[in-house]
């Protein structure tokens, strides 16, 4: 499969992943577990904007292979650090989400850059770059949550 083709993929495993999260209940399993005051409505909007960035990921995949990557990049590290550690670390608790990041998360996203290398359009600077921008996407959420509540950043005066 191309890069185009699996970036198309991840969009598709990303909304069965926000399901399963949604059906086993991550708000009260990410309040209890990993600490984060978190809001269904925080569920929602966040989740929509990363449905949006996987559409644009999508249509950016012919011409801009970071897109992917990054979208890639973001699937392995939410797989990773808000599945498969927390359920390591809380000896086997389930963690809603984390069938759908085993099972299609992790191996998308590392198909998703072999293809671009296979592809020829995969170097360390996009490498780079994608590991970053998924780093950075996957703490922007959780990062505005805890500042949320801050006098700086509150509008409710």
């Amino acid at each position: 499969m191309t890069l185009v083709e699996l970036s198309w993929l991840a969009m598709a495993a990303y909304a069965v992943h926000i399901l399963e999260e949604y059906t086993f209940d991550w708000r009260d399993w990410a309040r209890g577990v990993i600490g984060l005051p978190v809001e269904w409505t925080d569920f929602y909007v966040t989740n929509a904007v990363v449905v949006a960035l996987g559409m644009a990921q999508g249509m950016l995949a012919p011409t801009l292979p970071w897109a992917p990557l990054t979208y890639a990049a973001l699937m392995i590290i939410n797989a990773v650090f808000f599945h498969i550690l927390p359920f390591v670390t809380t000896r086997g608790r389930f963690s809603p989400g984390l069938v759908t990041a085993v099972v299609l998360f992790l191996p998308l996203g590392i198909a998703m850059f072999a293809a671009a290398s296979s592809e020829g359009r995969l170097d360390l600077a996009t490498s780079i770059g994608a590991a970053v921008g998924g780093a950075l996407l996957m703490a922007s959420p959780v990062v505005m949550l805890k500042l949320k509540d801050k006098p700086w950043f509150v509008q409710r005066r």
